[in-house]
């Protein structure tokens, strides 16, 4: 069965972004290559030969993306049709009118029974992008976290995860520093 994998850049305080969407703050070293060689599914298609990285680069962990509008509004408003178009995307948004792509699909129901559906299927596993709040819906279907937690403190922002108190254990089972102090954290679902 497939695994839902929420993979989010984090501040020491639980922001996976500023008020408005900021991420431009977090500190990017070249230590970091080793998460993107990891994950090249998490360069949007469109950025990968900015990032040194082969357009056809197949994908390791993930073919399915998982994101709040919040989270595809950074490419949509570029003009970004298919962000990952390397990938099939669902785009859960109640505001966002359909778009004619094969690879994307916009989604105004509850995203439970969407992945619930999804992790019955063959493939690889399935990318959680963000945001906070799709996240926080999804918490009992999120099977591994891997964080990349900056050491910045934000102050404010979009939380890694909203919604109702709900503590859920997870198992670290690995963790990697950086130079740039930046630690990638995995956990399990205990």
């Amino acid at each position: 069965m497939r695994k839902l994998v929420y993979y989010a850049a984090v501040t020491l305080d639980g922001y996976i972004a500023g008020p408005r969407g900021e991420f431009d703050f977090y500190p990017i070293g070249d230590d970091m290559g080793s998460l993107t060689e990891q994950y090249p599914e998490s360069v949007p298609t469109h950025l990968r030969p900015h990032a040194g990285i082969p357009v056809d680069t197949p994908n390791r962990e993930w073919d399915t993306v998982l994101m709040g509008r919040g989270a595809y509004a950074p490419a949509h408003d570029e003009g970004v049709v298919s962000p990952y178009d390397h990938m099939i995307q669902y785009v859960f948004s109640r505001t966002l009118a359909p778009v004619d792509h094969p690879r994307v699909k916009i989604v105004d129901t509850d995203p439970t029974e969407l992945v619930r559906d999804l992790k019955k299927q063959d493939g690889l596993d399935i990318w959680l992008c963000g945001g906070g709040d799709l996240a926080g819906q999804l918490l009992d279907e999120i099977d591994r976290l891997v964080f990349k937690s900056y050491p910045v403190i934000a102050g404010d922002g979009i939380p890694a995860l909203t919604g109702n108190f709900a503590p859920t254990r997870f198992t670290v089972t690995q963790r990697r520093e950086f130079a740039n102090g930046t630690q990638a954290t995995w956990l399990d679902r205990a």
